[in-house]
């Protein structure tokens, strides 16, 4: 069985990741701060910031996306998925501006990753009661 709505929406959260990795590369360029530093210019750091979080949020979103690709179906999936991957561009550009402005974009990435966990789970218990 095909998913392409969930393929696609994996590409563009994977999209996502390399985009801040590669903000992290140019900031490290700009800013001067050579390998293996984590810290430096409070702008490389809230690049570097950005970055980690949207890979910690990768591990929630994926497995998340892919069992509701299968329990609830690709459409959810894809919707999920894209959701997040705009939302997390949102909150990557409201953090560089402003960390204070970073809640709305994790919010709603936040929010596409639970709803698309507690649909699996629905879907979970109603195969099993």
């Amino acid at each position: 069985m095909a998913f392409p709505l969930a393929s696609l929406a994996t590409v563009l959260a994977l999209g996502v990741y390399v985009w801040t990795s590669l903000v992290v590369g140019w900031a490290r360029a700009t800013y001067k701060i050579s390998a293996p530093a984590m810290t430096g210019d409070v702008e490389f750091e809230k690049r570097v910031r950005v970055h980690m979080n949207t890979l910690e949020q990768l591990i929630v979103l994926l497995p998340a996306l892919w069992l509701c690709a299968v329990w609830v179906g690709d459409l959810a999936a894809g919707i999920g998925g894209a959701v997040w991957a705009m939302a997390r561009v949102f909150y990557a550009i409201g953090y560089y501006s402003d960390p204070k402005k970073r809640g709305p974009g994790f919010g709603i990435a936040f929010l596409a990753a639970m709803a698309m966990l507690a649909a699996v789970l629905v879907q979970i218990l109603r195969s099993v009661i």
